[in-house]
């Protein structure tokens, strides 16, 4: 086997040269002077021209690399953020010297990595920042990862320009981000691209349909939807076609169509060559849970080497959560997946869980092995193992699901209180059985833990966490790009009740996803749907609970139709599922 000069490089600089039984595994150490880094830009063709101006679109990609002799691996950031709202918990944008030349990279990874042997690339998706053509996410990263193996051109302008190669770069690629940055490396990898070996996405969607249409209730209006805000001012016009395509061809009646098929990364996990680290939050109701479960068992199921941190923050970094920890997470996977150190981190627990604030432990898998326990509602408010009579609820958009849990336009059911702890993990799932008095209602359900805690602040849409006024540093700094960002803690709350799951629905689909139909008033129909994932812990003394409701009004955007509907549930034939097992220790 040929061992390539960047991967000989890495070699030489880990700790010591002779084996020995006790020597610590292999890693990769600062050698190269950050502030004689290689900064520059490759635009780069994508092979597309989705603004229509007759010229090839080219994604603009910003670039530091150590000024060495030896081919390095690339660690991609693929983002529409750079510009208009920033990365990271202080909204870091990309600045440029008078001549273009790139300063500040957000975020941490160049001022750590770039010493170590790595250069990070950070490419700005089609149609923003400095990017010519439209939002295509995953073309534009699948572009850079084919320039950086010799498969695509670039140019050292955005319009004509001198040829730039990439050969200082190894091939190797890993592609990582928070958010949409973390979609774009999920459908990156989905592609099966040849030179991405793994990817870090941070509460990244895996599916599209699942994100904005909650089981054929589209969660915005199409004039609410789209990535239209990220374009440049040359992109907001020309892009107008692209964008008015994409809303045709995904429709506005809330069916899994052709176009959702195609954004829907999951059914493609048996296509990824990547290994894959994931972060999620189950308190996160942006990128809700479901997007990680989904992805993370289809991922199991095609073998794909695969870890992830899981925290009970809500829409948040690892960076920011356990920084120390983190950062060496990293480093480690970088080593293992871009440099091929045989430092033995697939071998380690696959899951970094999140219990309680700032409370960890790791485990061999997720979700664990449970028993599953069914509930069912009745009238007289609790929740059992039988249900009986009806609940009749009046939609109000106005009210969201906080509002339902403290007893205001939903039907609230609440069992017994616990004589010992319950660890409720996976993906719970809801049978609902109703009519509506209109031709069209939306459903909303929630699994709720009754009783008093101080939880991360994430009921709405909080992070859990919160700036401090210090600052730590991680890797070097120069003049224009500081290593040293600000701390974080968690942000607290005394909370009476948290809503640990939530699922919502068109009850028009409940015969299937692909074709919704009318109600016909008073007519009772059953419709099975799963709720967000989480991995909760129900204290002694607490009740769980279960809310039922229309139209959630943290969710649904106030824009959409009022629907102005009743519903009547059948409790004896509504009922919640969820796996039950003991708590850890």
């Amino acid at each position: 086997m040929r061992l390539s000069l960047g991967l000989l490089a890495a070699l030489i600089t880990t700790a010591g040269l002779t084996p020995a039984a006790s020597a610590a595994p292999p890693e990769s150490h600062p050698s190269y002077a950050y502030d004689q880094a290689i900064r520059e830009t490759a635009w780069v063709e994508t092979g597309t021209d989705h603004d229509r101006d007759g010229k090839i679109d080219r994604v603009a990609a910003d670039v530091i690399r150590p000024r060495a002799t030896v081919r390095v691996p690339v660690i991609l950031d693929v983002s529409p953020y750079y510009a208009c709202c920033g990365r990271g918990n202080e909204s870091q944008k990309k600045t440029y010297a008078p001549d273009g030349t790139p300063q500040q990279f957000p975020l941490f990874l160049d001022n750590y990595f770039v010493p170590r042997g790595y250069a990070v690339v950070l490419a700005d998706v089609g149609g923003t920042n400095r990017s010519s053509g439209c939002f295509d996410d995953v073309g534009s990263g699948n572009a850079v990862v084919n320039w950086l193996n010799g498969r695509a051109k670039a140019f050292d302008a955005p319009d004509g320009g001198r040829p730039v190669r990439a050969g200082w770069a190894t091939g190797d690629v890993g592609a990582i981000g928070k958010s949409q940055d973390g979609a774009t490396a999920i459908g990156m990898a989905a592609s099966g691209i040849a030179g991405l070996k793994t990817i870090v996405p941070i509460e990244g969607v895996a599916d599209n349909y699942s994100q904005l249409i909650a089981n054929g209730a589209p969660l915005a209006t199409p004039e609410h939807t789209g990535s239209a805000f990220t374009y440049n001012e040359r992109a907001a016009e020309l892009c107008k076609p692209f964008e008015a395509d994409i809303k045709a061809r995904a429709g506005t009646n809330g069916d899994y169509n052709a176009y959702w098929r195609s954004v829907n990364h999951v059914p493609r996990a048996g296509q990824v060559r990547a290994s894959v680290l994931a972060a999620q939050g189950f308190g996160d109701w942006v990128v809700p849970p479901d997007q990680f479960a989904a992805w993370w068992d289809a991922l199991g199921r095609a073998g794909v080497p695969r870890q992830a941190w899981l925290s009970q923050a809500g829409h948040t970094d690892p960076f920011d959560l356990q920084r120390a920890q983190w950062v060496e997470t990293l480093h480690r996977w970088f080593d293992r997946w871009l440099l091929g150190l045989p430092n033995g981190v697939e071998h380690e627990p696959a899951v970094h869980l999140e219990t309680a604030p700032d409370r960890w432990t790791d485990l061999r898998s997720w979700p664990p092995a449970t028993t599953s326990a069914t509930l069912h509602p009745s009238s007289d408010g609790t929740l059992g193992r039988r249900g009986s009579g009806t609940a009749t609820v009046v939609d109000d958009p106005a009210i969201g699901r906080e509002q339902w849990a403290a007893g205001s336009s939903a039907a609230v059911f609440k069992g017994a209180p616990l004589t010992a702890p319950v660890r409720i993990a996976g993906s719970p799932s809801v049978t609902i059985t109703a009519s509506a008095d209109k031709t069209a209602a939306r459903l909303g359900v929630a699994l709720v833990d009754y009783g008093s805690a101080d939880e991360r602040n994430t009921a709405n849409y909080g992070s859990g966490v919160k700036n401090l006024a210090t600052r730590s540093c991680w890797g070097a700094s120069s003049a224009g790009d500081s290593a040293c960002f600000l701390d974080t803690t968690a942000d607290l709350v005394s909370v009476g009740h948290r809503i640990v799951a939530a699922g919502w629905a068109d009850l028009g689909h409940h015969a299937s996803l692909r074709h919704g139909e009318p109600l016909v008033p008073g007519r009772v129909y059953s419709m099975t749907f799963t709720l967000t994932a989480l991995d909760h812990v129900v204290p002694a003394g607490h009740r769980l609970g279960l809310l039922l409701g229309g139209t959630d009004g943290q969710l649904f955007d106030p824009a959409l139709p009022v629907l102005g509907d009743t519903l009547t549930f059948d409790l004896a034939r509504t009922s919640v599922t969820f796996g039950l097992t003991k708590p850890e220790h």
